[in-house]
């Protein structure tokens, strides 16, 4: 095998199995807390809605 078929083969395997792409617990606990978050305003914004609901008909 000639030395430049080795260095090509070695750079494929190098770039297949180093990065795994893991999400950190930080990056968990981000997203989690930005569903959260919208979850309770959209919960807030229909309760005011259902709440000011025959109010709001008349505009």
């Amino acid at each position: 095998m000639s030395a430049t078929a080795t260095w090509i083969r070695s750079r494929i395997a190098q770039g297949r199995g180093t990065d795994r792409g893991d999400i950190s617990i930080t990056t968990v606990i981000i997203w989690v807390a930005a569903v959260a978050g919208a979850l309770v305003i959209a919960g807030t914004i229909a309760t005011v809605v259902a709440k000011y609901n025959g109010l709001l008909s008349g505009i």
